[in-house]
């Protein structure tokens, strides 16, 4: 199969796994049932993801994609380490608080195995996490920003971020914020970072 025609296939699944997981929790989704609302085999399926658990490790992991990378590249170019952290503020928001993150977090919140929980773990925050204490660790080394241990800085900067508004999507009080509101808040999360963190 060419690799165009790949991605359209992969995109349709994993439309299909969304909306299966947001009508029947991730205990209720089954590969088959992926499959047949992709009308793809079966077959298919466990031949790309394995299993249902490798199905959602890409979901999660495709959908925290674009933060991940910024972060790489960003530190790989030897970029500012503010120029990237005020850059990363409406990007990992917008993931944290998009109706993904929120369908998968439900999902997880529900699934009484903890599977789910573990594969958003593993393939989100344990991967984005390590790329921001990086980025703040660059900014110590820079001199721009001062502090005792860059988990604690990491820790802080998230918290500012994002606060309760992760959770409060997720419970279904809190509509999904627009672009405007995700820039606000990123700059202040950023400027109060800034500003606790002064050298």
């Amino acid at each position: 199969m060419r690799e165009e025609n790949r991605a359209i296939r992969q995109d349709h699944i994993e439309r299909a796994a969304y909306a299966e997981l947001r009508e029947k929790g991730y205990a209720g989704t089954s590969m088959l049932g992926v499959a047949k609302r992709a009308k793809a085999s079966n077959e298919t399926l466990y031949n790309w993801y394995g299993d249902k658990l490798g199905l959602f490790l890409v979901l999660v992991a495709r959908n925290a994609d674009e933060v991940r990378a910024h972060l790489e590249a960003s530190l790989k170019e030897d970029a500012p380490a503010l120029d990237i952290l005020a850059d990363l503020g409406p990007k990992l928001l917008t993931l944290l608080v998009g109706s993904r993150a929120v369908a998968l977090n439900q999902a997880a919140a529900a699934d009484p195995t903890g599977e789910l929980g573990a594969a958003i773990s593993e393939a989100g925050r344990e991967t984005v996490a390590p790329l921001i204490r990086k980025t703040i660790e660059k900014a110590g080394e820079e001199g721009v920003l001062s502090f005792r241990g860059s988990q604690q800085a990491t820790e802080l900067y998230i918290s500012l971020l994002v606060g309760d508004l992760q959770i409060r999507r997720v419970i279904g009080r809190e509509a999904q914020p627009d672009a405007d509101f995700i820039a606000e808040r990123s700059k202040t999360a950023f400027d109060y970072f800034c500003q606790l963190l002064s050298p």
